[in-house]
């Protein structure tokens, strides 16, 4: 019998990155851009906002149309974090982990060492046994069809065989497209025909049979 395979985002769906975190990174991205682009604070957020609209990704956006050295904003985006005061930890969440029955992957548009520094200070790492972080993608981060391509090209698995866990709705619905469960991570009462599953937090997996 073909396991089933658990696709996780990172942040937003097994952390909340919303509290401390996003708010430090959206800054620190607003900023490069103005460094960068030589824009005011307020063009450079409305053009920051423009492309994650466009994209799902700023970075997408700074690649594709002014030559932004992708591994240097990650680096001046991510590197002045002090992420274990930041990182807000979610009890039961390893029990739960190592409970689920199939293999167990992470898909994050976040860089990887960024990613393995938040795992490690909750303690899950070693639940996963696969990070694809932005750089696996080669830069075609979600919701690019091309990055979820080789994601399971690296797992070696159809996407029927996969369960993805999402805050965010376009990146869903790629993985519908391509055939996997959809679970929506979210507060939000409604959900949209494309996620067959709404949770309020990772943790109600505990109680859903998939």
């Amino acid at each position: 019998m073909t396991q089933k395979i658990w696709i996780f985002d990172l942040d937003d769906t097994l952390h909340n990155a919303s509290a401390h975190i996003f708010p430090v990174m959206n800054r620190a991205m607003t900023q490069y851009i103005m460094d960068e682009l030589s824009l005011d604070e307020a063009a450079a957020h409305q053009l920051r906002q423009h492309y994650w609209r466009i994209y799902g990704a700023t970075l997408k956006g700074l690649m594709r149309h002014h030559g932004i050295d992708a591994f240097h904003f990650l680096e001046q985006t991510h590197a002045f974090m002090d992420l274990p005061n930041m990182v807000i930890q979610v009890k039961q969440l390893r029990h739960l982990l190592q409970s689920l029955q199939g293999r167990k992957c992470v898909f994050t548009n976040a860089p990887r060492e960024y990613a393995m520094r938040v795992l490690n200070i909750m303690g899950i790492a070693d639940c996963f046994e696969l990070v694809f972080s932005v750089e696996s993608t080669k830069f075609h981060a979600k919701p690019s069809i091309r990055g979820f391509q080789m994601l399971l090209k690296t797992l070696k698995t159809h996407p029927k065989n996969c369960i993805m866990l999402e805050d965010n709705l376009p990146a869903l619905m790629t993985a519908k497209r391509l055939g996997m469960k959809t679970i929506w991570v979210t507060k939000k009462p409604q959900k949209p025909n494309f996620v067959d599953y709404r949770l309020n937090s990772v943790l109600a997996l505990t109680y859903t049979h998939i």
